[in-house]
């Protein structure tokens, strides 16, 4: 599909998408070609629900995949191609809901602990401290980090939006301590290149390392200390709202799932079977 995927890579582009998403667009529109070996021009809504059916009886994907793959797929026929979408015949996959994985303040401190190199713990608590996606953090400029207010500018977040965040004084003070040891200039976490950033595939393979030393079995990632940060300041008292504004959540209802992850008040909760058996007061060995 050359022609016909460089004009929908320049739609990707022209609305704004993120190299990422573009990314995976073409690439579940390159598969679909694939499947039926033929331009999506002669396919059309049979086709697709044929090859969404595919997606979920055969190769029996998620269904954030198959979701993906019908975005692509919706885009290349309503915006590439001009072609219309029946929302009512073409039914979206309904969306699993899974509560994200949340790390315990002690398991977040062992990672940390058992991090050894400046730079790599100076990255995986500003992910923590801050709130930060993995991206967010790899992007930042020394220039973004603002001491005089104590915030942090996060520059076109997800959604290409702008946001502040708070900068701690733990933030402060490991951020200082590597720079007197690096001497970052430009980004503040470079790459092996010293005029490119550090990408967020490194950050990942830093925090499985860690988090393998720390002997955390939870299937956790670089990603769950942001879903820590949010879970524990909600458990601290902040209120949902400001922690919507430090998450850059469009919505406070995306924010509100932390609420789901709050276990504090849920584990003080007495089962009836231990009113029942008289065991209230027994906390185990």
């Amino acid at each position: 599909m050359g022609q016909l995927k460089e004009q929908m890579k320049r739609d990707l582009e022209i609305k704004g998408f993120s190299p990422r998403t573009q990314d995976a667009y073409l690439r579940h529109a390159v598969h679909y070609v694939k499947y039926f070996k033929k331009s999506p021009e002669e396919l059309g809504q049979t086709e697709i629900k044929d090859y969404l059916y595919y997606l979920i009886a055969e190769k029996k994907v998620s269904s954030s995949y198959v979701n993906c793959a019908y975005s692509a797929l919706k885009f290349l026929y309503e915006t590439t191609l001009g072609r219309e979408w029946d929302m009512n015949k073409i039914p979206r996959a309904k969306k699993e809901k899974k509560l994200p994985v949340v790390l315990s303040p002690y398991e977040v401190k062992s990672i940390f602990d058992v991090t050894v190199n400046l730079k790599h713990r100076a990255m995986l608590m500003t992910i923590y401290g801050a709130g930060l996606r993995v991206n967010e953090a790899a992007s930042l400029k020394i220039s973004d980090i603002d001491s005089s207010n104590m915030q942090i500018h996060v520059r076109q977040g997800k959604g290409k939006k702008d946001r502040y965040c708070m900068l701690s004084p733990a933030i402060l003070n490991i951020l200082r301590e590597y720079w007197k040891f690096y001497h970052p200039n430009g980004w503040l976490f470079s790459g092996s290149l010293p005029d490119r950033p550090v990408t967020s595939r490194t950050i990942e393979r830093v925090f499985e390392i860690s988090k393998q030393k720390a002997e955390i079995t939870k299937n956790a990632t670089v990603h769950t200390l942001r879903h820590s940060f949010a879970t524990h300041l909600l458990e601290s008292g902040v209120d949902v709202y400001h922690i919507q504004q430090l998450m850059g959540h469009s919505s406070v209802k995306t924010t509100s799932i932390y609420i789901h992850l709050q276990r504090k008040d849920l584990l003080n909760i007495k089962s009836p079977l231990d009113t029942l058996m008289g065991t209230e007061n027994d906390r185990g060995c």
